[in-house]
């Protein structure tokens, strides 16, 4: 590739990464702002809470969409639209219409999922294969830190009176800007698409992928893992720590923010390490471990006996090994369905945050008999089946067929006669 051409590649790439940030941004701010939407919309905190989880009814499906259109039409043709898609839904969801809202909150999810699909394949696609490890890595990084900006940066920016629409619309804007950046640099398909049969090649691709076990499980252990922080962190984190222990506004986002912090670290960190030892079961296995010792201490310790901010972190680090089953799932699976793959695991593993979290908005609701304050036995009695989730989470982890370097290196060599 020509040194003008690697410099056009590389600015696509970190054009796609930062809106990578940018979604997962819009996906973690509405934690930060439950009282003034629950306001505007003139509804309850539970009720704002399955509004913002309409954004993954949105990303589980078109995860299967995303992945074989960016395979079949090329990065140009759709992932500007996707972003386009996240600004017009950001707009949306300003207008305070609780359906509009909706519609634009599922919006903001079927476009955001193009970001990491968009980016992997402009990773493997246009630059050498001993950097496309570290670049999807680093898009990762990119999603985490805007996890972690969507609370941290997002909370202090409504806490100074800056209205809630007022944000949204700027986001909508900020993603129609990214939406023309990506048009004009994203390459051009290099292939025609070949309209002959493609949708019976597509099915084709889906059904081996979820005919195979092993795609069923890495799903399943990464929404599990995922489930702590994409509804109890990055939806009730902030209230919980306001409600159930009493921290002031500005302390409880600094402290919810650690876990997508955490997350920064612990995707590529404990992806390396897998990498070391050549094997993907133990770090997903002790991870989870640890991630189920930082949920109990969250929900059931006493917050005072350790330094702030350190069980949310490495609650975020561990939670990181999420990502090791996006690695499993594409060794377990032919190599030629790689996008298909990642669509699938995407699909399953946010349809459980689409699914579960309503159910513990519910919970919640229940629990506290609609009580305007709740108190640590609310959040307690809601959140402990977490607990559950992630020691099943383990034991799907166990069931697994190790897929590591380590493990291909000692597969038998078949006889030959």
């Amino acid at each position: 590739m020509a040194r003008a051409g690697r410099a056009v590649m590389v600015a696509a790439w970190l054009v796609t990464a930062v809106y990578y940030f940018y979604q997962y941004a819009l996906r973690s701010a509405p934690a930060v702002m439950i009282p003034e939407l629950a306001t505007g919309f003139g509804i309850s905190s539970a009720a704002v809470a399955s509004l913002a989880g309409v954004f993954y009814y949105g990303y589980s499906p078109f995860s299967l969409v995303a992945g074989v259109a960016v395979d079949r039409l090329g990065p140009r043709r759709v992932v500007p639209i996707g972003a386009a898609a996240v600004g017009i839904g950001a707009v949306l969801f300003a207008t305070g219409n609780g359906s509009l809202a909706m519609a634009g909150r599922f919006l903001q999810g079927a476009g955001g999922v193009f970001a990491l699909l968009g980016a992997i394949y402009i990773a493997t696609t246009y630059f050498p294969a001993s950097l496309a490890a570290t670049l999807i890595g680093a898009t990762q990084m990119f999603g985490m830190a805007g996890g972690s900006a969507g609370q941290v940066l997002v909370g202090p920016v409504i806490a100074s009176g800056v209205h809630w629409s007022t944000f949204w619309i700027a986001m909508g804007i900020a993603g129609l800007v990214i939406s023309g950046l990506l048009a004009l640099l994203l390459p051009a398909s290099e292939r025609r698409p070949d309209r002959a049969g493609w949708a019976g090649k597509a099915i084709a691709s889906m059904k081996t992928v979820f005919s195979n076990p092993q795609s069923i499980l890495c799903g399943m252990i990464a929404g599990l893992l995922f489930i702590p922080t994409t509804i109890f962190d990055m939806v009730w984190g902030v209230r919980y720590l306001q409600e159930a222990h009493g921290f002031d506004y500005g302390e409880a986002v600094m402290r919810s923010s650690t876990v997508p912090l955490g997350w920064i670290i612990g995707c590529p960190l404990l992806g390396f390490l897998s990498d070391r030892i050549g094997r993907r079961k133990p770090v997903i296995a002790v991870s989870a471990l640890v991630l189920l010792v930082c949920l109990a201490w969250i929900l059931f310790g006493p917050h005072e006996l350790l330094p702030p901010y350190l069980v949310g972190f490495v609650a975020g680090v561990a939670s990181g090994a999420a990502m090791i089953p996006y690695t499993v799932i594409k060794e377990a699976n032919p190599p030629n369905m790689g996008g298909t793959a990642t669509g699938v695991i995407n699909f399953l593993n946010f349809t459980l945050s689409a699914l579960l979290g309503p159910v513990f908005a519910g919970f919640l609701e229940r629990a506290s008999a609609g009580a305007a304050q709740r108190t640590l036995e609310h959040y307690q009695s809601t959140f402990q089946p977490l607990l559950i989730g992630v020691a099943l989470a383990i034991v799907l982890t166990l069931l697994l067929r190790e897929t590591g370097p380590a493990a291909r290196a000692q597969a038998p060599v078949p006889a030959t006669s």
